[in-house]
């Protein structure tokens, strides 16, 4: 994913921009408490359009979030879609995270402040597929967050869905 290009209300950035646009807003207010949020979404069509949102929250005082669009592909059931889903945003965050600790150092992680969001709830056809999915992401190191806790997939992720 780092050759694709992220977007926001300001405009368009490459991987490496983004990082400097996240660096940027943290360095901002060091002493502010922050949470990363990564999240994925898709819509059932012919072919489908990945959408992978992350936002960066400073607790107590807003945020900002980017998001990038895969091109079309072709995607199965929806069991796929949603492991795909979770696959993206996984990887996204392991790229997000390495690129994060080269500028802002280990110990900005050290509060589990980095939560994979999954577009997977109680309510509907996802729920057989909760535990697969918390289970991928914890697998990888990472929290995971499920509906209604995971407004990176099913808000920010899906506004451009």
């Amino acid at each position: 994913m780092t050759h694709q290009h992220f977007h926001n209300s300001v405009g368009s950035f490459t991987f490496d921009g983004l990082i400097e646009e996240l660096v940027s807003y943290i360095r901002q207010k060091p002493d502010v408490r922050y949470h990363i949020v990564v999240g994925s979404d898709s819509r059932a069509e012919k072919e489908v359009c990945f959408v992978t949102a992350v936002g960066v929250h400073r607790i107590g005082n807003g945020g900002r979030y980017f998001w990038s669009r895969s091109l079309p592909e072709k995607c199965g059931t929806l069991q796929d879609r949603i492991f795909k889903e979770t696959m993206r945003s996984i990887v996204f965050t392991q790229e997000l995270r390495s690129a994060l600790k080269d500028k802002l150092g280990e110990e900005f992680f050290w509060n589990n402040n980095l939560t994979v969001h999954l577009d997977v709830g109680e309510n509907g056809p996802t729920r057989d597929l909760i535990d697969a999915v918390v289970g991928m992401v914890k697998g990888y190191g990472f929290e995971a967050a499920v509906k209604p806790y995971s407004f990176g997939a099913f808000v920010l992720a899906d506004r451009h869905t």
